[in-house]
Formats: C-alpha cells, structure tokens, sequence
C-alpha cells in the first residue's frame, strides 16, 4: 500500500486584508451597518477585491485542514468545496484549487470513496501536473481498486519528476507482481469464457473444444487447428 500523508496542505499563508477606509459607524442601526459595508465594498480596488476573496479561500481551506485534523471528513470536504467555489472567481487561484482538490481526495481516502478520491486527484493534477502529492493519493486510490495498471503508471511519473524517491521505487517493486498476477488471472478467465461459449456452439454437434488442438508452424511461427476424434 501506498503510505499517503496523514495530513492535507498546510493552509497558505493568509493574504494581509485591506484597511477599511474611514466610514461613520450606524449607532447599530443595521441598516446603517449594511450601507456602511456596501460603501466599504465600493471603495476597494480590483486588486483589493482579489486579495479579499484569496484571504476569505484560505480562510475556508484553513478550516477545512481543522476539520481533517479532528477526523470530521465530511466537514472537512465541506470547506474545501467553499474555498473552490471562491478561489474559482481568482485568476491567479490555482495553487488554493490544486490544493483543495488534493485535500478532498485524502477525505474521500478516508472515507473508503476510492472513485471519488482518483477524481479529486485528476482534478488537482489538471492544475498541477507534477503536484506530487496528488500523484501518490491517486495511486493509493488505484491500488484499492486493484486498478495496478493505474497506479504504477502514478508511480512512475513521481519517479519522472523525482528520481530518488524511495516511496515511488517500493511502490513499485510491489505494484508490478500484483500487476503481472492480475493480467494472468484476466486472461485465464477470458480463456474459459472463450472456452465455455465453444463448447455451446459445438455441442450441438456433438464436439468440444476439446475436439480441437493448435499446432504451431515451425517455420511461420503462425498456429493452425487440427481436429482430433
């Protein structure tokens, strides 16, 4: 088994929040609290808006790690799908994504939702092709699924981006056996299906497949079938 991270990213470093220009305070009249943050919103910039909505991101993603961290899963992906609905509107977001989307798949990992996790993780990997830690969390995912195809190209491609990684190198020194068991075990039971659905076609003749040997030409290499009584 892939040995995954206990713990999501840690939350970015938060964006320092623009000073509220000067505006009369309402007496706590609500109305005048609203129309004090309405004129508060007007006067930022594009700029201060931007680093705003990254602030209040890694503010949800920071919250999202708290939950992980207290193994509330459920919560946790809640916060992360916040921050990802924010960060969306950032054009300069994709680190708060990637991660998020990574954060999720550890979630889903936890949960035993090996399909959503392998999602989560494509997701991620579309924003950050050589984000390592997404590549290991789809192959831990892959390996659950039996998909050891899947999870030793993963592995492969970390060792592309990072040769001397021993985590990757044991991987797959343990990824392939089962890899090579599963393709014969496949291959057997498409030979007996094969097998089985000649026998019904033959038998209404009264043979089997049986009934049949392949013969290999030493000289072509090429098979060909003799019928024996």
């Amino acid at each position: 088994m892939v040995v995954i991270e206990p713990e999501p990213e840690p939350e970015c470093e938060e964006a320092a929040r623009p000073s509220s220009p000067q505006a009369s305070v309402g007496g706590g009249d609500p109305a005048g609290a609203e129309e004090d943050e309405e004129a508060f919103e007007d006067a930022l910039t594009d700029e201060q808006l931007r680093e705003k909505a990254r602030s209040q991101a890694n503010d949800a993603k920071a919250e999202g790690n708290r939950h992980f961290g207290a193994g509330e899963y459920e919560d946790a992906l809640s916060q992360y799908e916040i921050a990802l609905q924010i960060s969306a509107e950032l054009e300069s977001g994709e680190d708060i994504r990637s991660a998020c989307h990574s954060n999720r798949s550890i979630c889903f990992l936890k949960l035993g939702k090996y399909d959503e996790a392998i999602k989560e993780c494509t997701k991620a990997l579309e924003l950050n092709p050589s984000y390592l830690k997404a590549l290991v969390r789809r192959g831990e995912a892959h390996e659950k699924l039996e998909h050891y195809d899947e999870a030793i190209a993963d592995m492969k491609k970390i060792l592309e981006l990072d040769p001397s990684n021993v985590q990757a190198k044991r991987s797959l020194f343990r990824l392939e056996p089962l890899a090579a068991e599963k393709r014969e075990k496949m291959k057997e039971e498409m030979l007996a299906k094969l097998k089985d659905l000649g026998n019904s076609v033959l038998g209404r003749f009264g043979m089997s497949v049986d009934n049949f040997k392949a013969v290999k030409d030493p000289n072509t290499g090429s098979y060909s079938l003799s019928f024996q009584q």
